[in-house]
């Protein structure tokens, strides 16, 4: 492979990675010091004074991680422009999020996601859910780490081991000095290299490749821009209901209640102000996806006749972005290494969110748990050594993914088969008043089992291609060097069907369905298992459950009528208002806010919502509705 790269580092191009780091840690030391006499409860949430400007950019780069600014034009270049039907999914996702999800979750002035689940079911459904989390976001998150490392050093010879620990140690350090408001401003600055690393890959594309008309002709005859199929297939990997449908409860599952998204939404200062972080993080992220799906059909118009990856000049797909940014920016001291922080923005950025996402969960919900008279100080110091704890598990697992081999591609799809069943969870405690501890631990259970077995199961039997579909690539304009028989490869064997292996229906069926569906059904077996299990063992009453703790979606379809609204409500009572307000600090009206003066650092004091309906939370919040008796969990 090395005497096959098109092109290598030079001193231009580590000075300009090298800048984001600098720039990255630097964030860290500027916050550390502005705010190192303020309280150690803002460490983690930023002192909920964030605005939505800086939370919207940091949204968008935690989670357009390297992986999406590597494999998505990948995606585009051997499947087609089908991936840009993405910002369908985006949509939606935002604007349930935005709308379902964060109001609740803003409202009960949680620093945690999982401490609502005890305040509508029991601890032990927090911590079953914490512990999951935890798990899934480390394992992901070294690979995030590991594999565009790996693309990257095999293309360009960038060190592979130095780029790992280098992520690791300036994540953590920039982490654990400057907390929150550290992390949303550096991945505010990050997302504006991602950017600009992909318009430099655009232009410079578009020129080398004859032209913007040129793209799009290649591509169009290549079947590239055949984006709109309709074929309701479940088994298909990309059509217009699998991505539309699929991708939106895959990313629902990563946005709507996973804590990296919910704990800069309630870092804001306002709601209003978490929700048009929501709204203009999904222009972030379209625009994300537009760069990401035009660099790969001009990749693909560039390499039309010469498939670096049929004529194994690169040996994996992910590689075929940093192989392509060589080849036409090579010549351009520093570009090359423009790209390479671009890709490594994204990694920043999304280990960043996960180490802070990590230490939140873990103080506040084993920590605060176990220690319950914890100073200012010895919390600032413990989320300090949470944030390092976290930072090396990160690191430690990108070096333990080298070891894996194919599991890392299983590893990629951990977020679809844990984030579907985290959805339903939510879901039944939000949506559906009735649901009761135990229906919320079985539908739980039901719904890992079955969307892991239906991941565990895809990775063990590959789809074939007769649903994954990849088009064709041609190697005849590179046969003088790479071959000697004029051919186009990947003929597309679906059309063949006695190229198809024989294989069991259990295999061809549920392990063929498309990766996008892995949430979706861990969502609907959840639900549904979750509500048979509640009905059966007693359904929560109604007016045992505190309205702020709910959403009442029907509204948005009753909204001609109050009487039909009242209705729906199944009994909880969403109008409960009180004239006079609370004296007491640790109490909260029946809408759900925290009634306390939030004094900011200037000395200003905000009160979130006036109190009416007052009751004392540490007698209620945590209350298991499910039972008669409150001190029963599953």
């Amino acid at each position: 492979m090395d005497d096959e790269r098109v092109g290598t580092f030079v001193s231009w191009d580590y000075v300009v990675f090298a800048c984001l780091f600098v720039v990255s840690s630097g964030i860290g030391v500027f916050f550390a010091v502005k705010e190192r006499k303020n309280p150690s409860s803002e460490f983690l949430v930023g002192g909920r004074q964030m605005t939505c400007g800086p939370v919207a950019l940091s949204l968008t780069a935690s989670f357009m991680s390297a992986v999406t600014v590597l494999g998505a034009p990948s995606d585009v270049y051997r499947f087609g422009g089908s991936f840009v039907l993405f910002g369908v999914a985006y949509t939606f996702v935002v604007i349930a999020t935005a709308e379902l999800f964060v109001p609740v979750f803003y409202r009960s002035g949680i620093t945690s996601t999982y401490e609502y689940l005890e305040m509508r079911f029991c601890k032990g459904v927090r911590m079953a859910a914490t512990l999951i989390y935890i798990l899934q976001t480390i394992l992901y998150t070294g690979v995030v780490v590991y594999a565009p490392a790996l693309a990257l050093n095999q293309v360009t010879g960038f060190n592979l081991w130095g780029s790992i620990f280098a992520t690791g140690v300036v994540c953590t350090f920039y982490c654990t000095l400057g907390g929150l408001k550290a992390v949303v401003w550096t991945d505010a600055f990050q997302m504006v290299v991602m950017v600009v690393g992909f318009m430099t890959v655009l232009v410079q594309g578009t020129r080398k490749t004859g032209g913007a008309a040129s793209v799009w002709e290649v591509a169009k005859n290549g079947n590239r821009l055949d984006i709109f199929d309709f074929d309701p297939d479940p088994l298909r990997r990309h059509t217009f209901w699998t991505i539309s449908i699929g991708g939106t409860f895959t990313w629902l599952g990563i946005y709507g209640v996973n804590q990296s998204t919910i704990q800069r939404c309630i870092s804001c200062k306002t709601e209003t102000h978490a929700k048009l972080a929501l709204y203009f993080n999904l222009l972030g992220l379209l625009v994300i996806l537009v760069c990401a799906v035009f660099s790969g059909l001009i990749m693909y118009a560039f390499y039309a006749n010469c498939d670096p990856w049929t004529a194994q000049s690169v040996t994996a797909p992910d590689q075929l972005m940093p192989y392509f940014v060589m080849e036409i920016l090579g010549d351009y001291p520093g570009l090359p290494g423009l790209f390479v922080a671009c890709a490594f923005s994204g990694t920043l950025s999304t280990v960043a969110a996960s180490i802070n996402a990590l230490a939140t969960v873990t103080y506040e919900d084993f920590v605060k748990q176990c220690c319950t008279n914890l100073s200012n100080k010895a919390s600032g110091w413990i989320s300090k050594g949470l944030c390092i704890v976290f930072g090396v598990a990160c690191t430690t697992m990108a070096v333990a993914a080298s070891y894996m081999g194919g599991i890392v591609q299983a590893a990629l799809s951990i977020h679809g088969m844990c984030g579907g069943p985290m959805l339903g969870l939510f879901s039944l405690g939000i949506i559906f008043p009735w649901t009761n501890s135990m229906g919320a631990a079985g539908g739980l259970t039901l719904g890992i089992a079955l969307s892991f077995w239906a991941g565990v199961g895809a990775f063990i039997y590959p789809a074939l291609d007769i649903n994954t579909r990849p088009l064709s690539l041609s190697i005849e304009g590179c046969l003088q060097t790479n071959s000697s028989d004029p051919t186009t490869s990947v003929p597309p064997s679906y059309l063949d069907p006695t190229a198809l292996p024989s294989r069991s229906s259990l295999a061809d069926r549920w392990y063929s369905m498309s990766y996008l569906y892995y949430s979706a059904v861990g969502f609907l077996a959840t639900v549904t298992a979750g509500l048979l299990i509640s009905f059966i063992t007693g359904p929560t009453r109604s007016r045992d459950v505190k309205p702020w703790l709910l959403r009442p979606v029907c509204n948005l379809f009753c909204f001609w009528s109050k009487k039909y609204k009242k209705m729906c409500w199944c009994g909880v009572n969403h109008e409960l208002k009180q004239d006079m307000e609370c004296p007491d600090a640790d109490t909260v009206n029946d809408e759900g806010p925290f009634v306390k003066e939030d004094i900011g650092r200037k000395g200003m004091k905000r009160k979130i919502q006036p109190a009416k309906n007052c009751y004392n939370l540490q007698e209620k919040a945590h209350d298991n509705a499910g039972f008669t008796e409150d001190t029963k969990s599953f």
